[in-house]
C-alpha cells in the first residue's frame, strides 16, 4: 500500500472525527475492507479506515480514517489514532 501521511484535514461529525489524508477525487475507487477495520479496531475500537485505488496506478493508499468521538478525548487524539493506524497498516 502506497503511503501519504500528510494529515490534509479532520471533520468532526456527531459520531466520528473524519481525518483525511487524501482528496477523494485522486482515486478511482474508494473501499472500506474488513481488515483495515480489523486494524483500526486494535487502535481504537469502531475505527475504521477508507482506502483508495490512485488515478493511473494501482497503488491502494489511505484516503481517510474514522476515529470514533467517543474513543478519543479530542481532535489532536484523533490525528495522533489515526497516524498510529496508518503506521499499522503499512507496516
Amino acid at each position: 500500500m502506497a503511503s501519504s501521511r500528510s494529515i490534509q484535514g479532520v471533520e468532526q461529525t456527531e459520531n466520528y472525527y473524519h481525518v483525511r489524508y487524501r482528496d477523494p477525487d485522486e482515486f478511482d475507487e474508494i473501499r472500506t475492507p474488513d481488515w483495515a477495520a480489523n486494524v483500526a479496531g486494535s487502535v481504537v475500537s469502531g475505527a475504521e479506515v477508507r482506502t483508495g485505488d490512485e488515478h493511473g496506478n494501482e497503488d491502494w493508499t489511505a484516503q481517510s480514517v474514522l476515529v470514533p468521538v467517543d474513543g478519543v478525548g479530542d481532535e489532536s487524539a484523533a490525528r495522533d489514532a489515526a497516524d498510529e493506524i496508518v503506521a499499522k497498516m503499512e507496516s
